[in-house]
């Protein structure tokens, strides 16, 4: 008997050690971090604010594929467009959304409660008595077109186009001039054909199981390039 207390005290001793409340912090911290992974919300507005206009009405949606887009109006201005899209991936830590467009170009985010706040270009919290909140709303994409390029194939009555910017691949809306163009360009080969092209993303339903899927809409200057890849 007093071998086994002897044994269950030295346990206790071998715990109070640096080792053993290590463990614990790694485990506490763990925890803490997948709570605060959990899934975000889908779609974010806000009035952010704007050196030369009223104020830039800023929407963000993002995908679980990784990818996001982003619609941006421009408020009391004259000039047209007044209203631009963007798109790319966004990678996510516990303290921080990065978006990283298809131009390479970073911007940084946090949440606050159930709003995400803007930061600045290095990452850090803007010093500000201005509003650089989004706010969680429900809303469709925009059709603001975003030009793109990537690799668009067609066959047996199904399109599909991989961006060059973030290798995710899309379905693409039904459009009889773009597949006669592909045709054309693709001579015998069956093969995917480089497209650039002007385009929004909405969400269609699946023809088989009725889940709406994201699917791209060309909407002008759809022009595709024979004999090149994403890399050249």
């Amino acid at each position: 008997m007093k071998k086994v207390l002897v044994a269950l005290a030295a346990m206790g001793m071998l715990c109070a050690l640096p080792g053993c409340n290590n463990r614990s912090d790694e485990q506490t911290l763990k925890g803490s971090q997948e709570a605060a992974l959990q899934p975000m919300q889908q779609s974010w507005r806000g009035v952010l604010p704007c050196a030369d206009c009223e104020g830039i009405e800023t929407t963000l949606f993002l995908e679980k594929d990784g990818s996001w887009v982003m619609n941006e109006r421009y408020q009391g201005v004259a000039r047209e467009p007044s209203s631009f899209g963007s798109y790319g991936t966004w990678a996510r830590t516990a303290e921080k959304l990065v978006l990283t467009d298809s131009q390479g170009e970073k911007s940084y985010y946090r949440t606050k409660g159930d709003k995400l706040e803007m930061l600045d270009r290095e990452g850090n919290p803007i010093v500000s008595t201005l509003n650089y909140t989004l706010e969680p709303v429900k809303t469709s994409l925009p059709t603001t077109p975003i030009a793109m390029r990537g690799m668009y194939f067609y066959m047996a009555d199904t399109a599909t186009f991989t961006d060059c910017a973030t290798g995710k691949r899309v379905a693409v809306a039904n459009n009889a001039q773009l597949e006669r163009d592909y045709a054309a360009a693709r001579g015998n080969a069956t093969k995917p054909v480089l497209l650039t092209v002007e385009g929004h993303f909405t969400l269609e339903p699946n023809p088989d199981t009725g889940e709406p899927v994201r699917t791209l809409k060309t909407d002008k200057d759809a022009k595709f390039i024979p004999g090149k890849e994403c890399n050249n």
